[in-house]
């Protein structure tokens, strides 16, 4: 069962369609691993089992016809639960939604279907999506297969921690502050932000649309870099109802070479310094673009010190009135500890009118002196978070805040960032790296990401 649970998602889809495999094996096999894992991890809350057996071997009947459906013909495939997914119970990590079942799937639900994905099951997230931690009142805490006392991350945090210790192999994630890249951090598997616009978040609790939409994307997670780069160009391109998202052609990792790259890495952001290992790893990673024939060299993008407080100044600009209000309307009239403390930071943030343009307007102002210190550089290479996974509970406190600064530069900036595990801490904790590349260039973060990855070893299997 190993050799299945541990393989790629592109490798089992290679092994379905040339029939080494049966889908309804593949499925079979992971959802046994569910079964052994999932008690000890709460990762994923929602199980379709009889649906994916029954599609897995639909699959297997299409292929012995000479059919396929797509690049993902009969791969399992698992869905982070603020996607709506058709007749199946779809939370979002709040009371009020609990009994909820959606009549269409979500966009990038959907995307992925139309591929040939098996579905699984959801995995869990925290209330609404709004915190580091997957923990809420429906469904419990999450636990982080490398150390059961500590938090896979969020809101991406099931879809990592199921898909890092072989409940699936591909998954699908969002990202408003870094809910892909910090959870693959923390459960040491690879992920991607694509760039603002990019791909429709039709579907997603919270929905698309408002302030905080521009810093929204939904991408996916896998264990290996090969696998963003298959499903990517899958959740790309307008669906005619998302309107943010722009035709823009996604480039292909295969056409560009590392060699051509220009790299300025960083290892302490100006706002909170990392763990020295952490700083470390970054270094070593440096060091292996560098032997890969990459142009590197240390320098920092002129990221202020308040950037933190800037984007806590755009999610916070009403003083949380638009997520109580989000909250009353899916009616939750009890919020988890998690959410509960966010009302609270949030609701240090109100703002007039006037304070609110001008936030717009510095923010404006500072992008493009970002984009201005691209003009030099392909790729910006940073950690992805000032620490590894923090113990459960301890997301919010208040001098662990900051440490997420990392992550969310790059949502204010709207640019694409791949992360992939290039490390591991002394207490065993896997340590990721972050990539940055310019708008629209997913192709050079996954090349750069891909490197790394051969250089280090990336995904490690957990002690679980």
């Amino acid at each position: 069962m190993d050799e299945i649970i541990y393989s790629s998602a592109t490798e089992l889809a290679r092994a379905i369609v040339e029939k080494e495999v049966s889908s309804e094996e593949v499925v079979n096999a992971h959802l046994a691993r569910i079964e052994e894992a999932n008690p000890k991890l709460n990762a994923v809350v929602r199980l379709t089992a009889d649906a994916a057996r029954a599609r897995a071997r639909e699959a297997d009947a299409a292929l012995a016809r000479g059919d396929t459906w797509g690049p993902l013909h009969g791969v399992p495939v698992t869905i982070k639960d603020a996607f709506e997914t058709a007749g199946v119970v779809s939370v979002g990590g709040t009371r009020g939604r609990a009994g909820y079942v959606p009549q269409e799937d979500a966009a990038g639900v959907a995307r992925y279907k139309s591929a040939g994905a098996v579905v699984l099951g959801k995995t869990n997230v925290p209330e609404v999506s709004f915190a580091f931690e997957s923990d809420n009142l429906v469904y419990g805490q999450t636990k982080n297969p490398y150390d059961l006392t500590r938090t896979p991350g969020g809101s991406s945090g099931g879809e990592a921690a199921a898909i890092a210790s072989g409940m699936s192999p591909l998954g699908l994630g969002s990202d408003a502050g870094g809910s892909i890249r910090v959870p693959a951090h923390f459960c040491g598997i690879a992920g991607i932000k694509p760039t603002s616009g990019r791909t429709p978040r039709t579907g997603h609790f919270p929905p698309m649309g408002g302030l905080l939409d521009s810093i929204w994307q939904i991408g996916p997670l896998a264990r290996r870099v090969e696998d963003l780069a298959l499903a990517l160009p899958l959740l790309c391109g307008t669906d005619w109802r998302d309107p943010t998202v722009a035709p823009v052609p996604l480039g292909d990792p295969s056409e560009t070479d590392v060699k051509s790259l220009r790299v300025a890495f960083h290892t302490d952001n100006g706002i909170v310094a990392p763990t020295p290992d952490i700083a470390d790893v970054v270094r070593d990673a440096a060091r292996s673009l560098a032997d890969a024939g990459a142009e590197v060299s240390e320098a920092r993008p002129p990221v202020p010190e308040n950037a933190y407080e800037m984007l806590l100044g755009l999610y916070g600009a009403d003083g949380g009135a638009g997520l109580r209000m989000l909250l009353m309307l899916s009616g939750t009239d009890e919020t988890h500890a998690l959410m509960t403390r966010l009302l609270e930071v949030l609701g240090t943030s109100s703002m007039t009118t006037a304070e609110l343009t001008g936030l717009v307007f510095r923010l404006d102002a500072w992008r493009g002196e970002m984009l201005s210190f691209m003009r030099d550089y392909d790729l910006i290479l940073c950690p992805p978070c000032a620490r590894t996974a923090m113990p459960h509970g301890t997301t919010f406190d208040e001098d662990n805040q900051l440490v997420f600064s990392y992550t969310m530069i790059y949502n204010m900036t709207g640019w694409p960032g791949a992360v992939v595990r290039a490390g591991t801490s002394p207490e065993g904790l896997p340590i990721g790296v972050q990539l940055v590349a310019r708008p629209w260039r997913e192709d050079v973060a996954l090349v750069a990401a891909a490197a790394v990855e051969r250089a280090t070893g990336g995904w490690q299997r957990p002690p679980l």
